[in-house]
């Protein structure tokens, strides 16, 4: 069975605004014990587990991204979740992984992580007593989804256990307000093989194109994954047809973030998310437990849910 866990993390920045807290998935194995019936915590199952971080997007809550987690977890993933409500940008506050906007400036960018909330995510998962021994952290994925995949990519390299990362609706291209000319798409700071994936009908990286500078032609998921990571790994960058920004959110939010910006999906959402978990289950199996052939088989052929799947070879 799958079960879920809270923990929570102290981050950079002033009260009350320095805290994530995180929802923690993993695989239990019930033992019928009274402690299990009186609290509802059981333990894990045995062994060394892969962990996966997953940084969401902006006001987007954690529990959004619970279908993905849940589906990531019976794989055999721990899977780590979080909430942060912390200063975005001129005074404004909302959920937000954690930018630090001057590690992203030109002076400053590939010195230091972008995002800091990552280091104390995986400073805190060594603290909890009931997943002592259970967790593998020198086998880390990291992964986001729109802004939250930008700060992964940004900062991946900086942790010595992270052999993978992933994003959806995802790219490096950088705001022009922090000092960039425009239409930069910066290098990603990942080290490691990178799985990119995001829809046809991604109406919000359509309607921030004015941030970057460029005319809303170029599509910069695909400029990153041409331009950005780095050689020698294996990437992948996997378009899904008919799929927009919140298809990889179950239920995405009406009442906050950039939903209204999206586009209506022209594929059922339910079906364009399976697709998407199914690929990154075997993408993380390849790059986490050593294991490639799920993934070759996807790559032989792939779903119908995708218009199509490009490699990017060593």
């Amino acid at each position: 069975m799958i079960r879920s866990l809270w923990w929570s993390a102290r981050t950079q920045g002033d009260p009350p605004f320095d805290t994530a807290h995180l929802k923690i998935y993993y695989r239990a194995k019930a033992e019928g014990t009274d402690a299990e019936r009186l609290t509802g915590t059981f333990p894990p199952a045995p062994g060394r587990h892969p962990v996966v971080v997953f940084a969401s997007g902006v006001n987007v809550a954690q529990d959004s991204y619970r279908t993905l987690a849940v589906a990531l977890a019976e794989a055999g993933f721990v899977v780590v979740t979080f909430d942060r409500v912390a200063e975005l940008f001129g005074g404004q506050y909302g959920l937000t992984p954690g930018v630090d906007l001057d590690a992203a400036r030109p002076d400053a960018y590939g010195t230091r992580p972008t995002c800091p909330t990552i280091p104390a995510i995986l400073a805190a998962l060594e603290e909890i007593p009931l997943l002592e021994g259970f967790l593998d952290l020198d086998r880390i994925a990291l992964g986001g989804h729109s802004a939250g995949g930008t700060v992964v990519l940004q900062s991946a390299r900086f942790f010595p256990g992270v052999r993978a990362c992933f994003g959806y609706g995802t790219h490096t291209m950088v705001a022009t307000m922090l000092g960039w000319p425009a239409g930069t798409v910066l290098a990603a700071q990942a080290d490691c093989p990178v799985l990119l994936g995001v829809g046809t009908r991604d109406g919000v990286i359509l309607g921030s194109s004015d941030r970057y500078g460029q005319d809303g032609h170029a599509d910069p998921v695909a400029r990153t994954f041409d331009e950005a990571l780095p050689k020698g790994h294996e990437h992948l960058l996997a378009v899904l047809d008919g799929a927009n920004h919140f298809t990889v959110a179950d239920p995405a939010d009406p009442t906050a973030a950039r939903a209204f910006l999206d586009q209506e999906p022209e594929r059922d959402p339910a079906e364009s998310r399976t697709a998407f978990s199914d690929l990154l289950v075997a993408f993380l199996r390849a790059h986490l437990l050593e294991d490639p052939e799920p993934l070759a088989r996807l790559r032989e052929r792939p779903p119908s849910a995708f218009s199509s799947l490009r490699e990017r070879p060593c």
